[in-house]
């Protein structure tokens, strides 16, 4: 018969693997064990965080909605208005019985009225828009700021690097 030889378990190959994944495993959380990590938030308050910065953002989505539709009536109005001066306009230029150099200066007045209104509707709708945009951007930096400074107390609560 064939002699048989007799192996210990350190032998194997298969104990060979296992001894060399262990040594792999010990280098492994010998190497992240020196790792500063920092300290896992609070879930709820990032959540809560988080919920206040879709709040703010439905806030000044519905500012800039409320000013556009602001801006839109208004249009709407000064449209109508110019509507209703051109027809009055129209019927007072038509009036045969007048001189044309009448005509003429009074076209002229009605020209530089049309301007003066125009410059003024357009700085009207211009203001409107800028104060609609400008209560939305106000709304949006002051939770940035907030968002910011939470940021600040989460990690000195949990322990971060100090400023």
């Amino acid at each position: 018969m064939a002699s048989e030889t007799s192996k210990t378990g350190a032998d194997t190959p298969f104990s060979q693997a296992i001894n060399q994944a262990k040594s792999a495993a010990e280098d492994f959380t010998r190497l992240f064990s020196d790792l500063k990590l920092p300290a896992v938030p609070d879930v709820e308050t990032l959540l809560s965080a988080h919920r206040r910065n879709l709040d703010t953002l439905s806030a000044a989505n519905r500012i800039a909605l409320e000013g556009a539709q602001a801006v839109a009536k208004r249009h709407f109005e000064i449209a109508q208005q110019t509507m209703s001066e051109l027809s009055e306009t129209l019927r007072s230029l038509a009036a045969p019985t007048e001189a044309p150099q009448v005509k003429a200066a009074k076209q002229a007045e009605l020209l530089k009225k049309a301007y003066e209104r125009t410059v003024s509707n357009t700085r009207e709708l211009s203001d409107l828009i800028q104060r609609s945009n400008g209560e939305a951007i106000d709304l949006l930096n002051r939770r940035f700021t907030e968002a910011l400074d939470e940021v600040k107390q989460l990690v000195e609560k949990s322990g971060g690097p100090k400023a």
